[in-house]
């Protein structure tokens, strides 16, 4: 771990004010929608140009990248307006075509993390070209360590200007977001690893415009991230994936402005007690959700008990839920007193719910 730290090349970051800002379409389209949008991008507030060229889909027939065509638009945008262009890529060949189009930065996705073969084959191709920058997605689910061994694959092969991008984890359960931020895992990685820098993706944690300032306000002034990876579109409600998670150039132009002029006296301890309140918001918001979800499932089991004629209070099966309950929190170090009070409320909703719900 100590090694990949120090390993890290943070010139390519290091060099610009912070936060240090992506920004581009979900997907490329058309010539006309890449260079519109990268025109209409301010480059005061702007250092890099994004857009998906292949677009990895959990279904076939959908929309799966304009392929090698986008990357020489991309090229355009670089040579017409200065700034960095970036795509992600998925396999060698990916690497292959986007180094021959002079492309700055490639980012690998969440769906690639998660394949160690997938990371070392795209690690192989990029042996010999170690002054790329590659910025590494947090894998689908909360797993730090295979976050780690993606970077050390790529560190492997004498790849130095590395970086992460925290675009959040799936999760099972309702949620207000489209992807769980898991601020706390985030914690500990830079714990493990802080020199790496690390950009946030709000478009893919929010999967929708509301929210994203949001989440950059967390990020970059609460958990002191580098940089930010937002989507923008030239017409985002007509386009032709992810039109719910992308603003317009100018509106996000707007939000940088109010995220880089938020006051920022008093950082160090400010940081702290407001870190911690977000840590806890989130746990509490993941309580809410999992207490609603546990609902529902009383409410199924009081129609099956009144179908069945079986009677809704259970003493043994309650006298048992407590015991194990009651046992494992105390492993966690939680105490009996409050495990008994909160179960005992959970219990009588629980029975409420079950006793009103007629049979359908």
């Amino acid at each position: 771990m100590e090694k990949l730290n120090n390993s890290i090349d943070r010139s390519w970051i290091d060099k610009w004010n912070p936060p240090f800002i992506i920004s581009g379409p979900c997907s490329a389209e058309s010539e006309q929608q890449i260079l519109e949008t990268a025109k209409r991008l301010n480059s005061s507030y702007v250092q890099g140009f994004r857009a998906g060229i292949w677009k990895p889909r959990t279904k076939p027939n959908n929309f799966e990248g304009i392929g090698k065509k986008g990357l020489e638009w991309l090229h355009k945008v670089k040579k017409n307006t200065g700034l960095m262009v970036a795509t992600e890529i998925a396999n060698a060949e990916h690497v292959k075509l986007a180094i021959s189009f002079g492309i700055d930065i490639l980012w690998i996705g969440a769906r690639s993390t998660a394949s160690p073969f997938t990371i070392q084959e795209i690690a192989d191709a990029l042996e010999k070209e170690n002054n790329k920058i590659i910025l590494v997605k947090n894998p689908i689910h909360p797993d730090i360590e295979l976050w780690i061994g993606a970077l050390e694959r790529l560190s492997g092969k004498g790849i130095r200007k590395l970086g992460v991008i925290h675009r959040g984890f799936y999760t099972y359960k309702n949620s207000r977001y489209r992807n769980q931020p898991n601020w706390n895992l985030l914690l500990n990685f830079r714990t493990l690893l802080p020199r790496i820098p690390i950009l946030c993706d709000p478009s893919h944690i929010c999967g929708k415009k509301e929210g994203i300032l949001d989440i950059a306000k967390k990020a970059y002034h609460f958990f002191q991230y580098e940089g930010l990876m937002i989507e923008s579109h030239c017409d985002p409600d007509q386009a032709w994936s992810d039109a719910q998670q992308q603003i317009t150039p100018e509106n996000l132009l707007e939000m940088l402005k109010k995220l880089t002029c938020i006051e920022k006296s008093d950082k160090k301890s400010k940081i702290s007690l407001d870190s911690f309140r977000i840590l806890i918001d989130e746990l509490d918001e993941n309580i809410i959700a999992l207490l609603a979800e546990r609902m529902n499932i009383s409410k199924k089991l009081g129609t099956f008990k009144k179908s069945s004629d079986i009677a809704i209070f259970q003493p043994s099966r309650w006298k048992e839920i407590m015991k194990k309950s009651i046992n494992f929190g105390k492993s966690l170090g939680i105490s009996e007193k409050f495990l008994e009070e909160i179960f005992k409320l959970l219990h009588q909703e629980s029975i409420k719910i079950q006793t009103s719900n007629p049979i359908n």
